[in-house]
């Protein structure tokens, strides 16, 4: 069993993503990180020709006893069965810790090990309120209010009483300590499995996260996000406003992931679409024209009050 790895959790209506991930993990993993990539049995062959040269292929049924053929609490199998494999591929005994990636993330610089892991056994916890995504309007109106009801019902349900909301969207490096952990502790005692856990919250993160900060099995060695997530349109076309390249992301962070919810809407959104591109889909000709006058007349003011010094 290795100390770390990364799943990659995808299926062949995502694949044209996923190459652009596998693609990234080949160029920028240079301490050869083991992947796993676990897809439906049916999409085996398609990924094994974009994703052999990167990690191993494993069909989603060796988790078989685990998933789901109805939905859960309104929410449709498939999306289920992913987060369901997400914290039970720790049961393969492959590794102590690993990183679920989505086929939306891409990374953008080289990483290794000690991107993620404290030390040899205790990886990083990402733990974070939010407060951006809370004040944006639109993700407020839209998803944060019944995401805060849940994530508080889920900190009363495993008995964490903390006024803070410290959670992560996705990414976070997973446990098998942890894992095991709020399995035997947790679910076991109220004979839950996981489907049953996340009925309660679709979240598998957060009950990953409230479980850590509950039981401290582990220390919490906290870390910033790997990735640049882009939640919503919103702050795609603002990164493209700003002129926020994908080298200025990568000075920040590992990689970036814009949320294929909403990226699917439009014919390209990914992070190799242009900033004109970008705008286009957003704006336009005459928005476009004025965001382009305002950002010559913050560089003139910008120039004049250099040479003002």
């Amino acid at each position: 069993m290795t100390s770390f790895g990364i799943l990659v959790k995808s299926y062949r209506g995502d694949l044209d993503s996923a190459e652009l991930l596998f693609r990234s993990i080949a160029q920028f993993n240079v301490e050869q990180i083991p992947v796993w990539a676990v897809v439906p049995d049916e999409d085996v062959d398609a990924f094994t020709g974009i994703a052999s040269h990167v990690g191993e292929v494993l069909p989603e049924s060796m988790f078989e006893q685990h998933l789901v053929s109805e939905p859960v609490a309104g929410i449709r199998p498939g999306y289920i069965n992913q987060e369901i494999i997400k914290v039970a591929f720790w049961e393969l005994g492959l590794a102590g810790n690993y990183l679920p990636v989505d086929s939306d993330a891409v990374f953008l610089r080289e990483f290794g090990v000690d991107d993620f892991m404290f030390s040899e056994d205790v990886p990083f916890t990402v733990l974070l309120e939010d407060r951006e995504l809370q004040v944006d309007p639109d993700y407020y109106a839209v998803h944060w209010q019944d995401r805060e009801r849940t994530l508080r019902d889920i900190q009363a349900t495993v008995g964490l009483d903390d006024a803070r909301l410290l959670t992560c969207h996705g990414h976070q490096v997973l446990s098998r300590t942890v894992l095991k952990s709020l399995q035997e502790d947790f679910l076991v005692p109220r004979n839950w499995d996981y489907a049953e856990m996340l009925a309660h919250g679709p979240y598998e993160f957060s009950w990953y996260n409230f479980w850590l900060q509950k039981s401290k099995v582990i220390p919490i060695e906290l870390r910033e996000p790997y990735f640049k997530v882009v939640h919503s349109p919103e702050q795609h076309a603002e990164l493209a406003i700003r002129g926020i390249s994908m080298s200025d992301i990568a000075r920040g962070y590992l990689g970036v992931i814009v949320n294929s919810n909403f990226a699917k809407s439009f014919d390209d959104l990914s992070h190799e679409t242009s900033r004109s591109q970008t705008l286009a889909a957003y704006l336009t000709w005459s928005e476009l024209i004025a965001t382009a006058g305002a950002k010559i007349r913050r560089s003139l003011r910008s120039l004049t009050n250099r040479r003002g010094a």
